[in-house]
């Protein structure tokens, strides 16, 4: 089996960043993954798209040697084992509250003796390489979101789950559920207490050897993210870049071709 490039990375000390794929379009996700991104992340939750996308997704990015990942809808073991049968090399999965959520989780993703996942590697089996089924236990990677006040409730648990590689922060829905919506979703947090919470994240997964992973907005955000010990930032996305592009662009046009052109009485400009 072809190796897990994130796991290689990050046995060397290397922080890794994860990009992220909304728009269902395999040219969508074949741009992104030539603009050098060591992961690319396809968003089954919120994305616009479903597996009929995600599987042309893979395929038109697997010539980029980027290592894939989905975030799957829900804690469901049938759309969880059918994403790694496309291709998936490892699978963040959303609103995990409690050691029994992310039990079953990483059961979902593991052949026995270490988990149920049902046998049946469709695509994988040719994109991954030979005796997938031997080695693919200890390549895919099982990334819990810690995005509510339950799941920091029992975040110590949580990190403690056997088999679970990390934890993957979602700091919009965080802090809604941390704050009761006093706070506005967002990324990149700078309040205190969000801050506060991060951190003893990140000193859950530095305890029980997990890797931790948090989704933010900016590059500038990412990297002082990794300076605190974080190993993977997702910067950004598909829809976010377009839109920020396609933005600039007409403000840019309109802020240069403000008050250049009158019309006159005669209809001419």
């Amino acid at each position: 089996m072809i190796a897990n490039k994130l796991k290689s990375l990050w046995a060397a000390g290397k922080p890794t960043i994860n990009g992220w794929c909304s728009i269902g379009n395999p040219f969508t996700a074949e741009i992104m993954a030539a603009q050098g991104f060591d992961s690319i992340t396809i968003d089954m939750q919120h994305g616009a798209l479903d597996y009929s996308a995600l599987l042309p997704m893979f395929q038109a990015m697997r010539a980029s040697g980027v290592t894939l990942m989905a975030r799957v809808p829900w804690n469901e073991p049938g759309i969880i084992m059918k994403a790694l049968d496309a291709g998936a090399y490892g699978i963040i999965c959303p609103m995990v509250n409690t050691a029994e959520d992310a039990a079953r989780f990483v059961s979902y993703l593991r052949y026995p003796p270490h988990g149920q996942r049902s046998f049946g590697p469709t695509r994988v089996s040719f994109a991954a390489g030979a005796n997938y089924a031997g080695e693919a236990n200890d390549n895919i990677l099982a990334f819990a979101m810690i995005e509510t006040a339950e799941g920091m409730a029992n975040l110590d648990a949580i990190a403690a789950t056997p088999g679970l590689d990390g934890i993957y922060v979602g700091p919009a829905d965080l802090t809604l559920s941390l704050t009761q919506g006093r706070l506005a979703p967002g990324f990149d947090r700078e309040e205190p207490e969000m801050i506060a919470a991060l951190q003893t994240i990140l000193a859950a997964c530095k305890k029980n050897g997990l890797r931790a992973a948090l989704h933010c907005g900016a590059p500038d955000y990412a990297a002082r993210a990794i300076g605190w010990g974080f190993d993977m930032t997702t910067v950004g996305g598909d829809s976010r870049f377009l839109a920020a592009a396609a933005g600039a662009a007409v403000a840019g046009f309109r802020k240069l071709t403000e008050g250049q052109f009158v019309k006159t009485e005669k209809g001419a400009y």
